[in-house]
C-alpha cells in the first residue's frame, strides 16, 4: 500500500525508530527491497534521484516503483529524492509518488526559501509531503568514489534551520550533522549534539543524508537525537555489484538471470540488516 510521507514520519517518531528510505534506481533492488518490506512491520521509503536518469528515466522506473507499492501488503512512501528543480518533482508526482525532496542546498539561503516553499505549494495541492536541505553535505549519490570530506564549516547551524522550516512549510529537514554521500574512505564524525538542537529548533523530523556504511550504533545515536529519515542507496547498489562477480567466473553460469537473481538476493539480505538496525532502538 502507498501512505504519505507525514504518516511515516509520525509512525517513526511514535515508535522512536528510524525510517530506512532506500534508492531503487534498479528493477531487482527494487524487488530486494520490497521483499524485505512485506515481512517487516515498519514503513519504507522507496526513492528515485534526479542523478539516477543516468541509469533509468523516472518515467520508467517510476510507474514499477508505484505499482509494485500499491499492491503490496507493506506500507510504503514514493519519494522523489534531490530532485533540483520544481519541473521534475512535478514530473514524479504526476507520476504517483507521495514525497518530493527540493534539493536547493547550494543555492543562496533566500533562493532556497523561495524554490523550497515552492514545492511546498505544488505537493500540497497533491497531498504530499516535502523534505527540504539547508547545509552542505559533500560527495555523491552517483557512485562516484571520490567520497569528499565532512566540513563542520558546512554543517547546518539551528537558528537558520527554524528559519527555514518556518519560511518554507517542509514536512521535514534534511541537514549537514557530519555524514556525506557516497562510500566512506575514512570514519566519519557525527555532531549527535547539533542533531537534538536541530531537531528542538526545528520542530520537524531530521533526515540524514549518506546514511551507507555507519556502524550500527551511529545509526542508534542519530535516531536518539531527533533523526528520523535514513538515505541509503550506495551500500545497498554496492551489495548488488559485489554478488555478481563469482557468478562471472563461474564457467557454468552464462546467463544475466542468474546475476539479476543474485542482485536481487544480496539487496535483500543487506536490507533487511539496515532495517533492522534503524527499528532496534525502539
Amino acid at each position: 500500500m502507498i501512505i504519505g510521507l507525514p504518516a511515516a514520519l509520525e509512525y517513526a517518531e511514535r515508535n522512536g525508530i528510524g525510517l530506512a528510505a532506500i534508492n531503487t534506481p534498479f528493477f531487482e533492488g527494487l524487488l530486494g527491497v520490497i521483499d524485505v518490506a512485506e515481512r517487516t512491520d515498519v514503513p519504507v521509503i522507496l526513492q528515485f534521484a534526479q542523478v539516477h536518469e543516468s541509469i533509468v528515466a523516472i518515467e520508467d522506473m517510476g510507474p514499477a516503483m508505484v505499482e509494485l507499492a500499491r499492491r503490496s501488503s507493506a506500507p510504503f512512501v514514493l519519494h522523489v529524492d534531490h530532485g533540483f528543480d520544481i519541473d521534475y518533482i512535478r514530473k514524479g508526482l504526476d507520476i504517483g509518488f507521495t514525497s518530493a525532496m527540493i534539493d536547493g542546498s547550494k543555492l543562496a539561503y533566500d533562493e532556497n526559501v523561495r524554490v523550497t516553499r515552492e514545492v511546498v505549494e505544488l505537493a500540497a495541492e497533491r497531498g504530499a509531503g516535502v523534505e527540504g536541505e539547508i547545509g552542505v553535505m559533500t560527495g555523491n549519490e552517483n557512485g562516484d568514489p571520490d567520497q569528499g570530506v565532512a566540513d563542520a564549516a558546512l554543517y547546518t547551524d539551528p537558528q537558520a534551520a527554524a528559519d527555514f522550516v518556518r519560511a518554507t512549510g517542509v514536512t521535514a529537514l534534511a541537514a549537514s550533522f557530519g555524514t556525506v554521500h557516497g562510500v566512506y574512505r575514512r570514519k566519519p564524525k557525527l555532531n549527535y549534539e547539533l542533531i537534538t538542537r536541530l531537531r528542538e529548533a526545528t520542530g520537524v523530523p531530521i533526515v540524514m543524508h549518506g546514511g551507507s556504511g555507519l556502524e550500527p550504533q551511529e545509526y542508534q545515536e542519530c535516531i536518539r537525537h531527533g533523526v528520523r529519515k535514513i538515505n541509503y542507496y550506495t551500500y545497498s547498489a554496492k551489495a548488488a555489484y559485489d554478488a555478481c562477480p563469482p557468478l562471472v567466473e563461474d564457467p557454468d553460469v552464462i546467463l544475466f538471470s542468474d546475476l539479476a537473481r543474485a542482485a536481487r538476493r544480496a539487496v535483500e539480505e543487506d536490507a533487511q540488516r539496515f532495517i533492522d538496525v534503524l527499528r532496534a532502538t525502539a
